[in-house]
């Protein structure tokens, strides 16, 4: 196995700052995003960063890498395309709880039962910060919000024990309010073979006044100070469950499992856009110039 050349954190400074709002939890999630990548040593000409749409969806264009930045919860299925096209490139999707636990939810169910070889980071702020204030899927029940002025009828979705029971094979909770843990998060996330959810709470500090930093801080704890077993399917969905005065933060379940790639033949060969086409070119040609 190559040793990993780890990489400075001015590799991946984008060409662009970040504009959210000041104290966004997003900026740590970046950062944390960065620091992963370079601890693994990713080249940015190997990664590649796929967003749908909202605040955090804007994280693409902030880090030097490969970046999508498509259509409103669709990031699954772009990122989807991306890596089976080039299953040499790390492929990290990032997103908000609107965009992947919403409208995108039916494309994240398939992709983990799957379980394609990417990453998924969800910045739940359990509010829509780009729309301005709207509850969203994970929005706690009776929050009153800019669409529920009379409080929030809904049952909230839990992110993990969907992941859990859906088949992602590597399903974390993390906090930008404490940062290393969350960068030893995202590496891990990264560097695992199948699908990694890893759901972070990054405060909107703009439209949501319940779940602040100091709401979080009061409540979370750290599961590796417990010498939590990540690899108990039922012990991890109940962990996954507790949400009151206690809050787990962490690695929740991890097993490893055969991947979607594992089963497609056509992978031993390697990475599809490196195989070749198989056609005759004056065939390949006229097939270009057919529909093009």
């Amino acid at each position: 196995m190559a040793a990993v050349i780890e990489l400075s954190l001015d590799t991946y400074k984008g060409p662009v700052s970040p504009d959210w709002c000041p104290g966004c939890g997003d900026y740590g999630v970046l950062r944390s995003v960065q620091e992963a990548a370079g601890r693994l040593g990713i080249q940015p000409k190997d990664l590649v960063i796929v967003s749908g749409i909202g605040c955090s969806s804007n994280l693409p264009g902030f880090i030097n890498a490969y970046g999508v930045h498509s259509l409103h919860g669709r990031s699954v299925p772009v990122a989807t395309g991306v890596h089976l096209a080039n299953t040499d490139l790390k492929v990290v999707i990032t997103g908000g709880d609107g965009d992947g636990y919403g409208i995108g939810v039916g494309h994240l169910l398939h992709a983990m039962r799957r379980n394609l070889d990417v990453t998924y980071i969800v910045m739940d702020n359990q509010i829509y910060g780009l729309t301005t204030g709207q509850a969203s899927p994970t929005t706690s029940k009776g929050h009153k919000t800019k669409s529920t002025p009379i409080g929030n009828a809904e049952t909230p979705l839990n992110p993990l024990a969907l992941a859990i029971t859906a088949g992602a094979t590597y399903v974390a909770r993390g906090f930008s309010g404490e940062a290393k843990q969350l960068s030893d998060l995202i590496a891990g996330g990264m560097a695992h073979r199948g699908f990694a959810l890893i759901d972070v709470f990054s405060p909107c500090v703009t439209y949501n006044k319940i779940n602040t930093y100091s709401f979080f801080k009061e409540r979370v704890y750290k599961l590796e100070d417990e010498n939590w077993d990540p690899t108990d399917f039922h012990n991890s969905y109940s962990k996954a469950l507790e949400w009151d005065e206690r809050i787990p933060l962490g690695l929740i379940y991890k097993t490893q499992q055969p991947t979607y790639e594992d089963s497609e033949p056509i992978y031993k060969k390697g990475a599809l856009v490196k195989q070749p086409v198989g056609l005759e070119k004056a065939l390949f040609t006229k097939l270009v110039e057919e529909w093009v």
